[in-house]
């Protein structure tokens, strides 16, 4: 369980920015009011939006507590806080079929623009598949960037999988084709697949994308499809966007937000799954293998809305 506890305690220390921007203001609120009225109710909308959560969520997560106030008979607004987590937790909650590429005979497509840690991301997974002793193949589709095609050979190396690639500017849909047909003859348990996140010339990126899934889907249709989107969690309303962009292209299984370290703006990761209803199904926080982690929704709120215990250990 070390393992596990370390993250948890580094994700506390990692969102401690937007803790601040958030539990201090509702600190404030749930002590400083002495009813619940419509102001008590403005100002947790205010503090929620600036914690990230955006517009659209806040509104449905205040309404919700509004239902509750009025069905439990709440007077005191301290008694919201607790109702405010669980409320937000439910939103978070990951099914458990979540995972299930993880039982299965499976291609994971990682999409994403450039600068996510889209590569770092795949790498650490091979690493963890392979730590559970499934058989991963890596394939190298970001070929307009010879530094991606470095990249993760590196990390193929360093985890001991094996790896195909061409040479920079080949055609992404072939290093796919070839991917697929290795997966099948090396009887691969997880076929993990890097692509582009900004082409070259005026090739359409979102083509592209859809290229590649055609070719998936053909080739190796026996295969469960995982699609997971690489989000930079510092980039708050902006990763938004982009995961609105992809997800008219692609369907989108789940979401991998990374760099959530040292941000003030974690709350994104509320935001995007309520508004997108896609799962945030994995969080890293830095640059270690095991810091990539599977997304627990309790763990995470805990860490975004308790006060840190420091006597607890």
């Amino acid at each position: 369980m070390g393992e596990k506890k370390g993250f948890f305690s580094r994700l506390v220390s990692g969102l401690i920015k937007t803790r601040k921007n958030i539990a201090s203001g509702l600190d404030s609120i749930f002590h400083g009011f002495s009813k619940i009225d419509d102001d008590f109710y403005e100002e947790l909308e205010e503090i929620l939006i600036m914690g990230d959560l955006g517009v659209d969520t806040t509104m449905n997560i205040i309404e919700d507590l509004q239902e509750r106030v009025k069905e439990e008979h709440i007077k005191e607004p301290a008694e919201c806080r607790q109702l405010l987590i669980d409320i937000i937790k439910k939103q978070m909650e990951v099914d458990e079929t979540a995972y299930e590429y993880e039982n299965r005979t499976s291609v994971v497509l990682v999409i994403g623009v450039n600068g996510v840690g889209k590569t770092t991301t795949i790498g650490k997974l091979a690493a963890q598949l392979k730590s559970q002793n499934k058989k991963v193949i890596m394939a190298a589709a970001d070929t307009f960037r010879a530094a991606a095609i470095e990249q993760l050979t590196e990390w193929s190396n360093r985890a001991g999988v094996d790896i195909i690639a061409q040479q920079e500017g080949s055609d992404p849909a072939a290093v796919i084709y070839d991917a697929c047909q290795a997966a099948k003859s090396r009887h691969a348990d997880v076929l993990l697949c890097d692509t582009a996140g900004r082409l070259h010339n005026k090739k359409n990126l979102m083509n592209e994308l859809s290229k590649i899934r055609r070719v998936i889907e053909r080739e190796f249709p026996e295969a469960y499809l995982e699609t997971l989107i690489v989000l930079d969690g510092t980039t708050g309303q902006n990763a938004l966007v982009q995961a609105k962009q992809f997800k008219e292209v692609s369907d989108i299984s789940g979401i991998v937000l990374t760099k959530l370290d040292g941000t003030a703006k974690g709350g994104i990761a509320i935001a995007i799954q309520a508004e997108l209803g896609i799962p945030v199904k994995y969080i890293g926080i830095g640059e270690k293998i095991e810091d990539l982690q599977k997304f627990d929704a309790d763990s995470f709120v805990n860490a975004l809305f308790e006060k840190p215990a420091e006597d607890e250990e």
